[in-house]
């Protein structure tokens, strides 16, 4: 996956020079100032709003509750060098000296973890355009070893609002095969079928049936279908708080334009301030049925970290 990764960047590298320069392309030119404004941090986050969020937990008519985010251990797959340990502090044979006279005892932990994997939250300082990020913030205001002084995701606030599942195994196949791209004509018929209007303030998050397709496999999926430029810039400009997907990109791979790695990502994260949910396990939710529901999430407050291990609740 890696080599594969690393032979795209290559071409794009190649493809790109000109007089022993990088170019750069016109889309990528003029994306700052946000439109919430040069000093921003918060991006799409500022759509949320107390009224968005009442009008929302009206969707609540069962109880029914899903978790978003799968379980992650030491066999997820992850995008190299990223991988999960944790190790128990106690003594495995209960020859531990108890505490007090009603013999206490008790187990503690240390998770060793690389924080993007498994569910998770991409924030602002994730991914940038040739080292700057959502505002046009250069790296070097903001990033050091010991944790991002901007963008760090235990500055986000709770999130509840209207979530959008759309279910495009209804659109393409059951999964929905690798390289397929959803755009905005796609988003539109997926919408239309669920008899849902996007909004400003929703989560949009995508069923491909990747997830439960290579369920028990230690490796990502070298190919996944998913989000294209167009379509994420569409769902920018409907003012979408958050964009997700059972996949590890959410992106379609192979890209769009192979001279252009992670524009999806590019293109929520750096350009919109659209945040982006990864590896959502979708599969009970899309079999209570596409459409809308109450979206809940409490980001770990981990100061100064890039991403953060999530799980989202999904309510109906």
């Amino acid at each position: 996956m890696l080599r594969t990764i690393g032979t795209i960047a290559a071409a794009c590298l190649v493809a790109t020079m000109a007089n022993g320069q990088v170019t750069q392309d016109a889309s990528d030119r003029g994306w700052y100032p946000s439109k919430y404004g040069g000093a921003d941090r918060l991006g799409a986050m500022n759509n949320l709003s107390a009224e968005k969020t009442a009008e929302a937990a009206k969707l609540i008519q069962t109880g029914k509750t899903f978790s978003l985010g799968m379980i992650t251990g030491r066999d997820t797959p992850a995008y190299g060098p990223r991988e999960y340990d944790v190790t128990v502090l106690q003594l495995s044979d209960g020859s531990g000296t108890p505490i007090g006279a009603n013999r206490a005892t008790g187990n503690d932990d240390i998770v060793d973890v690389w924080v993007g994997i498994g569910s998770q939250i991409d924030g602002l300082g994730h991914m940038g355009i040739d080292h700057r990020y959502y505002n046009g913030v250069p790296v070097k205001d903001f990033v050091t070893p010991a944790g991002l002084t901007q963008f760090g995701t235990h500055g986000l606030p709770p999130i509840a609002t209207r979530g959008i599942l759309l279910d495009m195994t209804k659109s393409f196949a059951d999964p929905v095969p690798d390289g397929t791209a959803f755009n905005r004509a796609e988003i539109d018929a997926a919408a239309s079928r669920a008899d849902v209007t996007i909004e400003k303030g929703d989560i949009v998050i995508f069923h491909t049936g990747k997830m439960k397709a290579t369920e028990g496999q230690k490796a990502l999926a070298p190919g996944i279908p998913g989000l294209g430029v167009e379509g994420a810039q569409y769902l920018s400009d409907l003012g979408v708080v958050a964009v997700g997907a059972d996949t590890w990109a959410l992106e379609v791979i192979p890209f769009e334009e192979e001279t252009r790695p992670f524009d999806v990502h590019l293109t929520l994260l750096a350009k919109n301030g659209v945040y982006i949910l990864e590896n959502m396990n979708t599969t009970a939710l899309a079999e209570d049925g596409e459409g809308v529901f109450f979206f809940t999430l409490g980001v770990p407050r981990l100061e100064g970290t890039v991403q953060a291990i999530i799980n989202p609740i999904a309510i109906r």
